[in-house]
């Protein structure tokens, strides 16, 4: 749930409900893949949670940000949690429709009227870099990934292994 001043006020625990686990599977030539959506980009520790205890390479986020986070957020928390985690992150959002014509009411009546998506779905490397995307429109986005990258990554800065769990601990559950 969101209401920022000034942009706007949505309430999915209106309609949706929280799960109550976290998922992950394998898949041949990739490794471990983590699936979190759209809301869930905004916690590191959920994503910590997928790549230092499950040990996922590739975390996949479906969300649909809208025209107030979008812009700000989105491609932000996505590079964030591919540092952060030392993986790959895709996410997958949908293009943005136009508003109705102003003399169709059925969108004011509706109890879920009209939600105009950031769209830009992406993918974005272990560094951080963004290595495709897309804009708002309808579209596909196709990029090969190198999976050498997360390794070779989480070797060159061992942020998972030097972590003071003296001070702070990540626990699932």
């Amino acid at each position: 749930d969101i209401d920022v001043p000034g942009g706007i006020c949505f309430k999915e625990s209106d309609t949706l409900t929280a799960g109550d686990g976290v998922t992950h599977f394998d898949v041949d030539g990739l490794g471990k893949i983590g699936i979190g959506i759209c809301y869930d980009i905004r916690f590191p520790e959920f994503a910590m949670l997928l790549t230092q205890h499950f040990d996922c390479k590739i975390l996949i986020f479906p969300g649909a940000f809208n025209l107030t986070t979008g812009p700000a957020h989105w491609e932000l928390l996505q590079r964030a949690r591919a540092v952060d985690g030392q993986c790959y992150v895709m996410t997958a959002s949908p293009a943005r429709t136009s508003p109705p014509n102003d003399d169709d009411e059925t969108d004011t009546k509706s109890k879920y009227p009209h939600y105009s998506a950031w769209g830009h779905s992406t993918v974005v490397s272990p560094w951080g870099e963004v290595i495709a995307t897309c804009d708002e429109d309808p579209a596909m986005v196709v990029t090969d990934l190198d999976m050498s990258k997360v390794d070779e990554m989480r070797m060159a800065i061992p942020t998972m292994k030097q972590k003071r769990n003296d001070l702070y601990r990540l626990v699932d559950g």
